[in-house]
């Protein structure tokens, strides 16, 4: 029986990420004939059709060419672990690839690529940020090891591991009539001016929560940048409703303090998690990150949040030194 190469395993295990074999080729560093002839020879042993190539140069995996490439990328894998992990006797070496989601990115990725390579220097950390859909797509075509989003309306078929808890948090100006509330009913808010955070799958679980209590909120502006609601609210444009998020201060990116308060009854509660592809194994520099993150942010449940009775003491200590900032630009 005639032995399927490395090099074979390792060209069909990238198929599914292209459409065409040219965009194929010109990624795997190979001449599109060679790939061409690359797929016949395995073809011809395992029997099987495995992709449909077409005129205009497009092709289509079959079913057992999907299921040959996910059996590749696995063997692949694999095979690149022992590599890497042979001889490293107790001290983690070679690359982790991770995703984050984008709209928290700023409060975790810093927090890993400064920490975990003190405790794991041999670790070298490759980041990703992008949309729930980027995330999953590379995690599919074996680009990612891990990808760190939040655990709503995520796809079966994966494996997850809770990072830190977090839910909907209320982002008021200091000035705002609510702002020295313990918490804030959702009731409260219905008619005061919304700046929504527009963005999959945040904006239907807010608008749900609203209709659940018979309620609309009054929307003032929408943006799809998290950055951007705080620096509204930062100006007294609207309220805004954010998860909570780690290593983040009561103030926008302009440096005008923000009052954040949790609401009560509480929603959109949940987890961020690292998740993988159920038939895929993490590797063990993979498994020590996602314990390193959980460990690091795990802890910082609503670490933003200004007490009540506090927060005109903290903003009056935040003007005095940002005033200077200020009139300086």
């Amino acid at each position: 029986m005639a032995d399927v190469s490395m090099r074979q395993l390792e060209l069909l295990a990238a198929l599914p990420s292209f459409t065409t074999l040219s965009a194929a080729a010109a990624h795997l560093h190979i001449s599109e004939s060679a790939l061409s002839q690359a797929i016949s020879g395995v073809e011809r042993i395992v029997g099987e059709q495995l992709c449909v190539r077409r005129k205009a140069r497009g092709f289509t995996l079959t079913p057992t060419g999907q299921h040959f490439a996910k059996q590749a990328r696995q063997i692949v894998a694999d095979a690149q672990e022992l590599i890497v992990s042979a001889g490293q006797g107790q001290e983690l070496r070679g690359p982790v690839h991770i995703g984050c989601y984008s709209t928290f990115a700023t409060s975790v990725v810093p927090e890993l690529l400064e920490g975990f390579p003190k405790v794991h220097p041999g670790v070298n950390i490759e980041v990703m940020v992008g949309t729930n859909e980027e995330l999953l797509a590379a995690l599919q075509a074996g680009y990612l090891d891990v990808a760190i989003v939040y655990n709503v309306s995520l796809p079966t078929g994966y494996q997850r591991h809770e990072i830190y808890p977090t839910e909907l948090e209320v982002h008021l100006h200091p000035s705002h009539p609510l702002a020295n509330a313990t918490s804030i009913d959702l009731s409260d808010l219905a008619e005061e001016p919304y700046v929504q955070f527009d963005a999959t799958p945040g904006t239907v679980n807010v608008i749900d929560a609203f209709a659940a209590r018979g309620l609309e909120p009054a929307i003032e502006a929408r943006v799809t940048e998290v950055s951007l609601v705080e620096a509204l609210v930062g100006r007294g444009v609207g309220y805004g409703l954010l998860m909570s998020r780690p290593n983040s201060l009561p103030m926008s990116v302009e440096g005008r303090p923000v009052v954040i308060k949790p609401l009560d009854p509480p929603i959109t509660v949940s987890h961020v998690v690292g998740i993988w592809p159920e038939d895929m194994e993490l590797t063990v520099r993979a498994k020590a990150l996602l314990e390193y993150a959980t460990e690091k942010l795990g802890g910082q449940t609503r670490a933003s949040a200004v007490a009540p009775g506090e927060s005109r003491n903290e903003f009056a200590a935040l003007n005095d030194i940002l005033t200077p900032i200020r009139s300086a630009t």
